[in-house]
């Protein structure tokens, strides 16, 4: 449950109006990231791929892939937002399966190119020390902008002109960029979403001076108190306050677990631009109205997993740089997965 604001509405428009542009692009990352090693199963044999998630145990699945001429076992694995156990599970995993994707979580959130380490997150990480573990950030970069752009180019949508929610800004730069890049009307929802906040923010620069405020004091805090984990991701509670987001929108973009725990009774004609969900997702966006779906990870055997399993695929095979993702995406002949109701 999103904590209770510790300023009115009216306060915080006053405070980012105030606010110095600090965090413009060229500010250095200066934030350590977990280091790990790579490891591969040998040729011929099954690579295992496992997301250890906060996320509820409900939401498990396993699939199994042919990709680039290689077996892979894909596995998603709930700790229902218990982090020791989640802890626990990736010191098991690890030196046993090929890769390991931190799901629920992010390693770290950014505004610009100033990263925020989430402290929770860190801790699962260093629990492995042999198999490389990813967050998915790295792939989310890579992959979100290409959809907006493959959308734009084959004309699925046009987001010139288009209003755009996206529910959360902090934990994918990278779609925030090109939406705007591409000329849609975005509002980041980050205040309301992740903070409880009723105030949208339109613009970039705003979000990036907010977030040199913020973000040093809510990457601090209990990271379920900025998103639903475990039972919390089954609950939808829409109020006025977010109802007033997504009615205003065309397009509701970014975290499903964020859009779905606010989803309004009825999202008649909205599009949803979005990344793990599952066939029971599928079906609750088509019973209260949803136009289209837009997964920017492909589906297997019934869902989409989310981009931490899909870095770990590629950390499985041995990329590490954004340029290894968008190379090993051309080989797969990787495009958006795209449902019509």
């Amino acid at each position: 449950m999103a904590f209770t604001p510790f300023f009115d509405a009216h306060r915080w428009r006053a405070i980012i109006a105030a606010m110095p542009d600090t965090t413009a692009d060229t500010v250095a990352d200066t934030t350590p990231k977990p280091e790990s090693s790579t490891r591969n199963d040998a040729d011929g044999e099954i690579l295992r791929v496992v997301s250890v998630s906060l996320g509820s145990s409900s939401r498990d699945h396993l699939a199994h892939a042919e990709l680039l001429g290689r077996s892979f076992s894909i596995e998603r694995r709930g700790t229902d937002g218990d982090i020791a156990k989640a802890c626990q599970t990736i010191r098991e995993l690890d030196g046993k399966v090929a890769a390991i994707g931190l799901g629920g979580i992010d390693l770290y959130v950014v505004v610009g190119k100033k990263r925020y380490v989430l402290p929770d997150a860190a801790r699962m990480a260093k629990m492995a020390k042999t198999t490389p573990v990813v967050d998915g950030s790295g792939l989310k970069d890579t992959l979100e902008r290409e959809t907006i752009k493959r959308l734009q180019a084959n004309r699925v949508l046009d987001f010139a002109g288009t209003k755009v929610l996206l529910v959360s800004a902090v934990d994918r730069f990278g779609m925030a960029q090109q939406l705007v890049e591409s000329g849609a009307d975005v509002t980041f929802g980050d205040l309301q979403f992740l903070l409880g906040v009723p105030l949208g923010i339109r613009k970039l620069s705003a979000l990036k001076r907010l977030g040199s405020v913020v973000l040093p004091i809510a990457t601090r805090l209990p990271y379920k108190m900025l998103y639903p984990t475990g039972e919390k991701q089954k609950e939808i509670r829409c109020t006025p306050s977010y109802q007033r987001f997504y009615d205003n929108a065309d397009i509701i973009a970014g975290d499903f677990l964020l859009i779905r725990r606010f989803l309004p009774d009825r999202i008649d004609g909205k599009t949803i631009l979005t990344n793990t969900v599952t066939s029971a997702d599928v079906e609750l966006l088509r019973a209260r109205g949803a136009k289209m779906l837009i997964t920017t990870t492909p589906e297997f055997e019934g869902r989409s997993f989310g981009t931490n399993v899909m870095e770990g695929v590629f950390a499985a095979l041995g990329a590490k740089t954004s340029i290894e993702y968008s190379k090993l995406l051309e080989q797969l002949g990787w495009q958006p997965r795209i449902v019509n109701f």
